[in-house]
């Protein structure tokens, strides 16, 4: 599929997979493309904006995204994404069954949803091995709503 190849490891992975709402989609940009966190890091995203994922499930995105670069979380702007308020992302893992750490990492489900802001958060600690996907999926869990709000 296009588009994934081009990631680079430093950047999390956001995967439009649905094109029924641009004004969404335009709103979910701008939102990852601001500054985070308490000292206003940069924000490094690489979006694939190809409608050739449209419609894509979470299942299909995460063997896609192993067979590349494989990293360990990619992020989908899906029709959740563009018509709920607020605005929420799926976070889905790429972990692979056979992988040792499947159990673990899939402890409290294989996706979970993310406010924008939770997307920079959720890459950077996993990108550094500070945090596991299952604490993330776990904060998820816990919260009314079901969404990553942020630690």
């Amino acid at each position: 599929m296009p588009g994934v190849a081009d990631h680079g490891g430093f950047d999390a992975l956001v995967i439009r997979t649905d094109y029924h709402d641009e004004a969404g989609w335009r709103a979910v940009v701008t939102e990852l493309g601001l500054p985070w966190g308490d000292r206003c890091y940069e924000s490094l995203v690489h979006f694939v904006d190809d409608p050739a994922w449209a419609d894509a499930t979470a299942d299909e995105v995460a063997a896609e995204v192993r067979s590349g670069e494989n990293p360990s979380v990619v992020f989908l702007a899906d029709r959740t994404t563009m018509w709920s308020e607020p605005r929420t992302l799926l976070a889905v893992t790429a972990v692979r069954r056979e992988d040792g750490d499947y159990a673990l990492t899939t402890r409290y489900g294989r996706s979970f949803r993310t406010l924008p802001t939770g997307v920079h958060e959720i890459h950077a600690n996993l990108s550094i091995a500070n945090m596991g996907f299952e604490e993330f999926a776990r904060a998820a869990q816990d919260d009314p709503d079901g969404i990553f709000r942020s630690f």
